[in-house]
């Protein structure tokens, strides 16, 4: 079993937004990385998240650069699944996934990453034959280990069933909470470690939402909107306001509380935050510096139904 930091800077938004293609060459550019990816360091935040799909490979080569001339080596994840070239392979064919690690290395400019993910379940590729992949990947000394990323309780069954996968990252969160009742306590009895994603829920839990009130310029809601949609509801609305109303009594902030829940739960091996500027790194340093409670954790669940 590798070992995980606690918290990574997620770095899906250099030079894009996600992995979706519409965006490519938006989101951050390379100054804008370069900052954030200086504050995280000096935070203290050592891991770094990305993908060969985010922003086309943006934000990999941003990573290279930022590691190219400060001299220092952040430990890492990157993922692979979206097709980025017009190769006769495809998705997880183990050819693709040698050719898109190698392209991986090459941006990030290093002989080797901590931890590689395969992006999403590929439905035409057996899942064995990746992990295979990956296996010699491992062998070869390119990774350091392989895990799986947006993969259902089932879909990682069948991969533990077909190999040795050491992680799975999928969204969760106060208002994401679908792998609790069968993939975080598979992770936990078969010794995988669980990643979160998206700790935030696309900023809705920093409060920055508001009911009948315009979204913020620039914020997810206005680039990026779709994975988000089914929380624009009432209900959604109060609890974020009664989330607010715990923090303000707490003297923090919402998004402290939202990140606190989950370094609060021993069964979330990492959380992967996707900061716009250095200052939303804030809550970050508040919820490690200040532990939820057990008590204070289960009352922060109940406001979102749990």
């Amino acid at each position: 079993m590798i070992t995980i930091d606690r918290v990574a800077l997620g770095c899906g938004s250099f030079g894009g937004i996600g992995s979706a293609p519409d965006f490519f060459g938006q989101g951050l550019s390379q100054d804008q990385a370069f900052e954030l990816m200086d504050a995280a360091w000096a935070a203290g935040i050592g891991w770094f998240d990305t993908a060969d799909a985010y922003g086309g490979g943006r934000s990999e080569q941003a990573i290279g650069r930022w590691i190219a001339t400060r001299g220092v080596r952040p430990r890492l994840t990157t993922k692979t699944f979206n097709p980025m070239d017009h190769g006769a392979d495809h998705g997880l064919a183990p050819e693709r996934v040698a050719r898109q690690l190698r392209a991986s290395l090459d941006r990030l400019g290093l002989p080797s990453v901590e931890l590689y993910l395969a992006h999403e379940f590929d439905h035409e590729v057996p899942v064995g034959e990746t992990l295979a992949a990956f296996d010699d990947a491992r062998s070869a000394g390119l990774i350091g280990g392989y895990g799986v990323s947006n993969f259902t309780a089932s879909q990682l069954g069948q991969a533990l069933a077909a190999g040795h996968p050491q992680a799975v990252q999928n969204s969760y969160s106060l208002l994401a909470r679908q792998d609790e009742a069968e993939l975080l306590p598979l992770c936990a009895s078969r010794n995988v470690a669980y990643l979160a994603f998206g700790p935030l829920a696309g900023g809705w839990l920093t409060g920055k939402y508001r009911q009948h009130q315009p979204y913020p310029a620039g914020s997810r809601m206005t680039q990026r909107p779709g994975p988000y949609q089914p929380l624009v509801n009432g209900q959604t609305y109060q609890a974020v306001d009664r989330l607010a109303a715990l923090a303000a009594g707490r003297g923090s902030s919402a998004a402290a509380l939202a990140l606190g829940w989950l370094l609060a739960d021993d069964r979330v091996t990492q959380v992967v935050i996707g900061p716009g500027r250095p200052e939303h790194l804030a809550p970050v340093t508040e919820a490690l510096s200040r532990p939820l409670t057990e008590s204070e954790r289960a009352e922060i669940g109940s406001v979102f139904g749990r």
